[in-house]
């Protein structure tokens, strides 16, 4: 069975989710990211919580191409997480049809997280959205085991840890941590490449993954036998960020090779687990 591919927002360079959903229609994408919350304070995110137009425009993008908005980004969870602060957030979720929400863990306490990813969870419940919980190696869920153990105790059904390649390769995560992963506690995966070998500082980490990945099955990291610990049926998010390459043959260029590349690793974990 063939994944859904979905266009990551760091792959689009920021566009706008209506423009987002036309370039993935016209690449061959199922599905695209958005981001309608900031990665962190001052950073890019499309307004659709105060913009009618705007969500308008995207809602009726997603009727004429049949390309739907998969997951939403982002939900950081701090100390002074509030789950009344997401109201609106969930609203606008659920109006473009959105599968899963991308949260990360900014609280050192891992009993109170754990609280607030489960009220977050129970909130999203209701709107038939799973929450998502991406380690990575500069937060505090900075591995696969401590994001499974949080999902674990939170207990909410929709509660999912997120497998990004790039934080899998770049954390002390294992392909065994990777296969714990019980099957309903995954609900899509994120696909990517960089040079092997882990960079010593949180800022350098950062700027790989915002800015320079690289193509799936450019770089170092084992993706054929990630992904093929993972479920074939398993979704896919292409996120592929490269601030450079992207603005030398364009957006569309770029989304169209990301896909190329992630279609030719997945065969390839494929015909490994074959």
């Amino acid at each position: 069975m063939s994944p859904i591919y979905s266009l990551a927002y760091l792959t689009t360079n920021g566009i706008a989710p209506a423009e987002a959903v036309t370039l993935a229609a016209k690449v061959g994408y199922h599905g695209v990211g958005i981001r309608i919350l900031p990665a962190s304070p001052g950073g890019a995110f499309a307004p659709l919580i105060d913009d009618a137009a705007s969500l308008r425009e995207t809602t009726r993008r997603i009727a004429d191409t049949g390309v739907g908005v998969f997951d939403v980004e982002i939900v950081r969870i701090a100390p002074d997480f509030d789950i009344t602060r997401y109201a609106r957030f969930l609203d606008v979720c659920a109006a473009v049809g959105a599968k899963a929400i991308l949260v990360a863990g900014d609280d050192p306490d891992e009993s109170r997280m754990t609280q607030s990813f489960a009220a977050f969870c129970a909130a999203a419940a209701r709107f038939n959205l799973t929450a998502d919980l991406e380690f990575m190696p500069w937060t505090d869920v900075r591995d696969c085991s401590t994001a499974l153990r949080i999902v674990r105790n939170a207990g909410q059904p929709n509660g999912g840890v997120l497998v990004d390649a790039l934080h899998w390769g770049r954390s002390t995560s294992s392909l065994a941590d990777v296969e714990a992963i019980p099957r309903n506690n995954l609900n899509y995966a994120q696909i990517c490449d960089a040079p092997a070998g882990i960079p010593k500082s949180s800022a350098e980490l950062i700027h790989t993954a915002r800015c320079a990945r690289l193509l799936p099955g450019e770089g170092g990291i084992d993706l054929v036998s990630l992904f093929a610990a993972l479920p074939r049926d398993l979704p896919i998010s292409i996120e592929v960020p490269h601030e450079t390459r992207i603005a030398a043959i364009g957006v569309e260029g770029w989304a169209s090779q990301a896909l190329a590349a992630a279609k030719a690793v997945l065969a390839r974990s494929e015909s490994a687990n074959s």
